[in-house]
């Protein structure tokens, strides 16, 4: 494999990315709302409570987390513990969803998308090969994703320190290495397992659509991660989420491997 043929590729599909505003305002511009939007939706309601309501609340929620998140809050009072318990946790699978999300609709119009052009046949007829064809086509999805995924967690943390530095004696609660770890290690390795496996829908359907659709399917795993995060039965923390990085890295190579075994340019050229 040449890597000067992997930037071919990754130029060529850019090139078509960047002039196409329909698909890079809502890549860019969903992510940062989100960092924008959370921490205000984090941090006023719980300034806002009661403390009576604060305290019960808490209760509930210390009930269901692990000893290490308890030991974090011990002597925290009720808004400062719910505040650090959104920011830091519940809204971590928020950053696993954002390179996702951004990068779904590139990743599902790679090669689709050539086939509504029709440009798909003059594609496979160069003398580039299957894995140079692949892995450009993932990293023009891959790399925008996290660009816009890292800025999104620069402005989240931003926001958070400038919001929290008061109530926590001028602590700042971001950047820690937790989150380092989760936005610079876990989310790349999920986005480009992601990646893969829709580029590898992308070419065995026959519209972007419909690549759209199976690849929102690869969604329900992050979800109830999500889910499992709010009531408190998962928290990402330093360990879990460098074994899950080590992990979908290992995925990753694999799923690789296997796109290259069964792309099959020739069989994709005999359906056109």
């Amino acid at each position: 494999m040449r890597n000067e043929n992997v930037v071919l590729v990754f130029e060529k599909d850019w090139l078509e990315i960047r002039r196409n505003w329909q698909v890079l305002t809502p890549l860019v511009v969903v992510p940062l709302m989100f960092a924008l939007l959370l921490p205000f939706a984090a941090i006023g309601p719980a300034f806002a409570l009661p403390s009576q309501a604060s305290s019960e609340g808490l209760v509930r929620l210390l009930n269901a987390l692990p000893v290490q998140v308890k030991d974090e809050i011990a002597g925290m009072s009720g808004a400062q513990a719910i505040i650090y318990m959104v920011s830091l946790y519940l809204f971590a699978p928020v950053f696993l969803i954002i390179p996702i999300m951004a990068s779904s609709v590139i990743a599902s119009d790679s090669f689709a998308g050539e086939k509504e052009r029709k440009t798909i046949e003059a594609l496979l007829a160069t003398p580039l090969s299957d894995a140079e064809l692949l892995l450009g086509k993932m990293l023009v999805s891959f790399v925008p994703a996290f660009a816009v995924t890292a800025a999104a967690f620069t402005l989240y943390s931003a926001i958070v320190d400038i919001l929290t530095a008061n109530s926590f004696g001028g602590r700042l609660l971001l950047p820690n290495v937790n989150w380092i770890t989760l936005v610079f290690c876990l989310a790349p390795a999920l986005a480009f397992a992601d990646i893969g496996l829709t580029v590898l829908i992308s070419a065995r359907t026959k519209g972007v659509r419909e690549a759209q659709q199976i690849s929102a399917l690869l969604l329900i795993p992050l979800l109830a991660g999500v889910l499992g995060q709010a009531s408190g039965s998962v928290t990402l923390q330093l360990p879990s989420t460098l074994l899950l990085a080590a992990l979908l890295v290992i995925f990753d190579i694999a799923v690789f491997v296997a796109s290259i075994k069964v792309f099959g340019r020739d069989r994709i050229l005999s359906r056109m």
